[in-house]
């Protein structure tokens, strides 16, 4: 049983402050000596990145679709670990999942996690109507709790009266009232804000006027006892050690930095844990592998922002394109597979892979269900996975290597060729723990 206090952060929609509150609340409650977890529904990278400053602990991602419902309590259990808050940022709207069914929904992971929620609503242009749109998201699916509000973007001392007047009505309690705030407004880009990575500086900053922004309009006890208020979660905490299938220790280098900041912290486990010595390479500024690479793992970022470094770090891009001539293993999602191609927008990538990749205007976004066409360490052709993708790079389509993927019974993409394993597809792989395996067990 884990008895960890919990709250999931939702919204009726995207833009009503869900990151602000939720980062705000693990960095008060952080900067007042509380040992806090945060958590992200959905495949998100970034606002992760978030959590991690303000809480001090590693952000981590809770996604159904991903890595299926039985999984979601044990990784919660084992990333809270020796919390005493966790604070749960839903994704979208509290009951927007996968097409039409609220799988994979924030109102799905409360669920699983038998977790109260704090409903974070914009009121800047409502005023009475709040409490039937409040009403409507308490009584919409059984099992949901909605035990709070926190009400964003008040303009006057009147209009919150109004609010909180007629939420009285329905009787939701009001938990913090923030008023309209610009100060702590977050850099974004086409996929939310800028990675911490990339700007690290700047969003410690952000972090600390979210934390001082929440701890004046937010009854920070009364969060806390909502949360208290979950009841122990009969599950048992995820483990990423199995049995290692290497006694050698083989040095596996992971691609960070701020070009590839988009990772998710139970892989690195997974590679430990199934026998590999993880060790970090930044490709703007580390000139070579570390010492004795024996395989390779690049995840997701914008490396369009950083093509030019990219592309100036010759001795590095010759460094991967021998790992990968002599058949080791590589697994490449997205800004990965950018990185191994020929070229970006012109400017010279690795080469490992005879592709040229461009910019283009249209979001590719979405969870896939795939099947691998070519057998390759990460499984035999057949093997069903989900993902996600999303970007906004075309690719010139290549002769030679292998297809690494086909979805929707026609569409193939990404490449296997030799060790190498590229594609657009992000995994999450707790879900699917015989990548990592695999991976290591290649390494000889």
């Amino acid at each position: 049983m884990v008895t960890i206090p919990r709250i999931v952060v939702a919204a009726p929609g995207s833009g009503h402050g869900k990151t602000t509150v939720a980062t705000g609340l693990l960095a008060a409650y952080a900067a007042r000596g509380l040992a806090v977890a945060g958590f992200k529904v959905g495949p998100d990278y970034i606002d992760p990145g978030y959590h991690a400053l303000a809480s001090g602990r590693p952000g981590r991602n809770l996604d159904p679709v991903l890595v299926g419902d039985d999984l979601i309590g044990p990784l919660f259990a084992h990333g809270a670990a020796g919390a005493s808050l966790a604070v749960i940022e839903g994704v979208m709207g509290l009951y927007d999942g996968r097409a039409f069914t609220d799988a994979g929904s924030t109102a799905a992971v409360a669920a699983l996690l038998d977790a109260p929620v704090l409903l974070v609503v914009d009121a800047s242009a409502q005023g009475r109507s709040v409490a039937a749109l409040v009403h409507g998201f308490q009584t919409f699916r059984p099992g949901v709790r909605i035990g709070g509000v926190v009400l964003n973007r008040v303009g006057s001392d009147r209009h919150e009266a109004i609010l909180r007047d007629a939420l009285e009505e329905v009787g939701t309690p009001v938990l913090g009232v923030l008023r309209r705030h610009e100060a702590v407004a977050a850099p974004s880009r086409h996929l939310g804000l800028v990675p911490v990575a990339e700007r690290r500086t700047e969003a410690l900053a952000t972090v600390a006027a979210l934390a001082e922004l929440v701890a004046g309009s937010v009854d920070l006890e009364g969060v806390r006892g909502l949360a208290g208020s979950a009841p122990p979660l009969p599950v048992t905490p995820w483990c990423p050690v199995v049995s290692p299938v290497s006694q050698r220790r083989p040095v596996v280098a992971v691609a960070g930095g701020p070009a590839f900041s988009f990772g998710y912290t139970e892989t690195v486990e997974l590679l430990a844990g199934a026998g590999a010595e993880v060790s970090t390479v930044d490709p703007v500024r580390d000139e070579a592998l570390p010492e004795g690479t024996a395989a390779l793992v690049v995840g997701g970022g914008f490396p369009e922002v950083y093509a030019a470094e990219l592309a100036a770090n010759e001795p590095l891009r010759a460094s991967v394109a021998a790992l990968a001539a002599r058949g080791a293993p590589i697994a490449a999602e997205c800004a990965g597979l950018l990185w191994l191609c020929r070229s970006l927008d012109g400017a010279p990538m690795c080469g490992v892979l005879p592709v040229d990749a461009a910019m283009t205007p249209r979001l590719a976004l979405g969870y896939r269900d795939a099947v691998a066409v070519s057998p390759s360490w990460l499984g035999p052709a057949g093997t069903r996975v989900t993902g996600h993708e999303f970007h906004r790079t075309s690719l010139s389509r290549a002769a030679g290597p292998a297809p690494a993927w086909a979805w929707h019974d026609r569409v193939t993409e990404g490449f296997v060729s030799g060790g190498v394993h590229a594609s657009y597809l992000h995994l999450h792989w707790a879900g699917r723990p015989e990548i990592a395996r695999g991976l290591v067990a290649a390494c000889g």
